[in-house]
């Protein structure tokens, strides 16, 4: 089990107001936040693994993700080998590939974590394995995965070493995101900031999310995992299924979206304006528009970074007839990783396929279907889509809790 569950325990929430006064503080001194930023981020990863196995794994990766950054970025100067560029990519996500062969054979799960994320959710981040993961492996995989590309890609053609650590372990987003852009970073962190702009646009923003975090994930969340989610007999039955669904559905939205917000809000105080996560999923009247509600950095990056650049690349090569052809390959591969990047449990690849699958359906239904392009625009179509979308949604993450796996139907 990990020391500390970050934005999951009164004790944590203590420790991020003690070490937050400070930044504040800076701020409307106009300070630069930065340095005292970074001391700040040492000291909550610590709290965070633990003087253990975990802090070593943690170190041991870091080293070979920043060795293998400047590698290559001395390479790229030299050369646009691809065959370089893709080894590159490889090794950096070498990590993670030894973590999932690894787990086969030893699986400890964290009750404690499980419990705090309610299911068993992602399993870069709660299964324990000796020193080979610690939570937030995969965030700070992606960061640096990022940045390789676009150093392949030209657009990074310099690190600043201090910048790109911090950018990489940043704590308000360690272990659970949101993934922010390097140079997007970058630009705030070296920002200067007068007194007003910090007051209003960071501070006063900041502490909103922070208490509309705490208020969805220690109060909404709580009550409906409390109260709802623990009186659902444990026997699976179609009106069980059916209520576990819609409650966990809820209850899952409002516990990541909770510190999803609370890491948005701390990183508003540290001045850094990291993006939304999340922006009323429920709302949306298909599956395309859902995935640019729900988890938005993790779909954004997908999207530019494997979902546009497979098109392109499909196109310019002619490996499909038809864009559309390229475009829905691209999309199921996107989904179908999101899938097995929870975990490479049946639960998690049906997931990610069948979210693959709808998007896919989704786009021919809305480009060929002349009974759609007439009604769209009309509120009574608008209205029974979002119906269908959120139960669509619904059904969805309960394929993805695992409800059929952990409940029993004696």
């Amino acid at each position: 089990m990990f020391p500390l569950m970050q934005y999951g325990t009164y004790f944590y929430m203590y420790l991020l107001i003690l070490i937050t006064i400070p930044a504040f503080i800076l701020g409307v001194m106009e300070k630069n936040i930065k340095v005292y930023g970074m001391i700040a981020t040492i000291f909550m990863i610590l709290a965070i693994l633990g003087f253990k196995k975990h802090l070593i794994f943690f170190i041991i990766f870091m080293i070979w993700e920043v060795a293998l950054v400047y590698i290559y970025l001395a390479i790229r100067k030299r050369t646009e080998n691809v065959v370089l560029y893709r080894i590159c990519l490889f090794l950096s996500m070498l990590p993670i590939i030894v973590f999932e062969i690894t787990k086969t054979f030893d699986i400890k799960l964290s009750i404690g974590h499980a419990m705090f994320l309610g299911h068993r959710l992602s399993e870069h981040n709660i299964v324990s394995l000796g020193v080979l993961t610690f939570v937030g492996l995969s965030y700070l995989n992606f960061r640096v995965l990022q940045v390789i590309i676009e150093t392949y890609d030209g657009t990074i053609t310099k690190l600043k070493f201090f910048d790109f650590i911090y950018y990489v372990t940043f704590f308000p987003a360690f272990s659970s995101g949101p993934i922010d852009r390097s140079r997007r970073f970058e630009d705030d962190l070296n920002k200067k900031i007068n007194r007003n702009t910090y007051l209003n646009e960071y501070a006063l923003v900041g502490f909103r999310k922070v208490l509309v975090g705490m208020l969805y994930k220690f109060i909404i969340a709580y009550l409906i995992h409390t109260y709802w989610i623990e009186k659902i007999p444990y026997k699976i039955t179609l009106l069980h299924g059916w209520n576990y669904m819609y409650a966990y559905a809820l209850y899952l939205f409002f516990n990541f979206a909770g510190y999803s917000l609370m890491a948005v809000g701390v990183s508003y105080l540290f001045g850094i304006k990291t993006p939304d996560n999340f922006n009323k999923p429920f709302i949306s009247k298909d599956m395309k528009e859902f995935w640019t509600r729900w988890n938005i950095t993790l779909s954004r990056w997908l999207g530019d970074y494997l979902y546009s650049r497979f098109v392109i690349s499909s196109m310019r090569k002619k490996r499909f007839k038809s864009r559309y052809t390229a475009s829905h390959i691209a999309q199921w591969m996107s989904m179908f990783i999101i899938g097995c990047w929870h975990g490479i449990t049946w639960y998690y690849i049906l997931y990610g396929f069948l979210q693959g699958l709808v998007l896919v359906l989704t786009d021919i239904f809305q480009r060929k279907s002349k009974f759609y392009k007439k009604n769209k625009k009309k509120k009574w179509f608008k209205i029974i889509s979002v119906i269908i979308t959120f139960h669509i949604v619904c059904f969805f993450l309960l394929i993805f809790s695992g409800y059929f796996s952990t409940h029993n139907f004696s």
